[in-house]
């Protein structure tokens, strides 16, 4: 029996990217992107299909706190907030760093605050010791009176997958003759319920640096979606657009937002869609992907969070351009 509840509506867009497709040596009819960015909760992103499930859950259970961890300029957060707000729940955000952390704060931290979410500062916690941190909270909640549930890190376990493959599904009706699907590979679960919708063969990861290990992560995330054991071998994931740490600007993602938003107007973020795109423009050059094989950019999302990335803001701002009339 199902305790999803419908936070969107459905089936988000399919746009063909022909210009984009020439600027990266495809075919014109060769790359589409899906557009779940155009989801309407709280700005949008592949976080909420997630939380149909997660949240349809709490509520089964009787919750009336979500408590859920990330960075501070998390995505899951801000739409965990949004989701908080909807269905009329309290919602605390643990995020590391302090309260001084929010002083000067852009981006989903904006977001955050006008959802009405209330932030525990973890300090300087380890990503790891994050979740301990979330229990801890919750167990203190608990001791106030309130009935709280965790909803996990990215919204990823088995049960936030199923989220994604329902898309899966709804992007082969969409386009029944795609090769490969692209997407941001951070806390795993948008993946796994890709491969567990269309098989490890058409989807692409592209690891963005959020978790340790990004084979074993979605390996373990897709098996209970699919009752089998994935093999993490059997995995189509890049990783050769980390750079230095997830979070940091990577030059190529940079190069691949300008290709983007020049090209077809279409805006990604510096963490997860730009990296899925850089991936793939990776991948067209060392012929992973290639000219006539149907290709998905799967577009998650994370248009604020673009504004709360000091590093992106100062190089596109120093950037532009001025006319200058003779």
């Amino acid at each position: 029996m199902s305790d999803k509840i419908a936070l969107s509506t459905w089936p988000t867009p399919m746009e063909p990217m022909p210009r984009l497709a020439a600027a990266l040596g495809l075919g014109e009819d060769d790359l589409w992107i899906k557009r779940d960015d155009l989801i309407g909760l709280g700005g949008g992103g592949n976080k909420v299909r997630k939380l149909e499930w997660t949240v349809g859950a709490a509520l089964a259970a009787g919750a009336d706190t979500l408590v859920t961890t990330g960075a501070a300029q998390s995505n899951h957060a801000r739409l965990t907030a949004a989701a908080g707000a909807r269905l009329g729940l309290d919602v605390v955000l643990v995020l590391p760093g302090t309260p001084d952390s929010a002083a000067n704060g852009s981006g989903n931290l904006v977001l955050d605050s006008l959802f009405g979410a209330r932030v525990f500062w973890a300090a300087d916690t380890r990503p790891s010791d994050m979740a301990g941190v979330a229990e801890d909270v919750c167990r203190q909640l608990g001791r106030d009176g309130a009935r709280p549930h965790l909803i996990p890190f990215g919204g990823s376990s088995p049960l936030g997958a199923r989220g994604y493959v329902e898309c899966g599904e709804e992007l082969r009706s969409q386009l029944s003759d795609v090769a490969h699907v692209v997407v941001a590979l951070g806390s795993g679960g948008t993946m796994a319920g890709l491969v567990a919708a269309l098989g490890p063969e058409r989807v692409l990861g592209v690891h963005c640096g959020a978790v340790p290990d990004p084979a074993a992560t979605v390996a373990a995330l897709a098996g209970p979606l699919t009752h089998r054991d994935i093999a993490p071998h059997s995995l189509r994931i890049r990783t050769d657009q980390v750079g230095a740490a997830y979070g940091v600007l990577h030059e190529p993602v940079l190069a691949a937002m300008n290709t983007a938003a020049t090209t077809q107007g279409i805006v990604l973020d510096p963490v997860y869609s730009g990296r899925a795109l850089a991936g793939l423009i990776a991948a067209v050059q060392d012929r992973d992907i290639r000219p006539g094989r149907r290709t998905v950019l799967l577009h998650t999302g994370g248009l604020p969070g673009l504004f709360g990335h000091p590093q992106t803001v100062h190089r596109t701002v120093t950037a532009l351009r001025s006319y200058n009339p003779a």
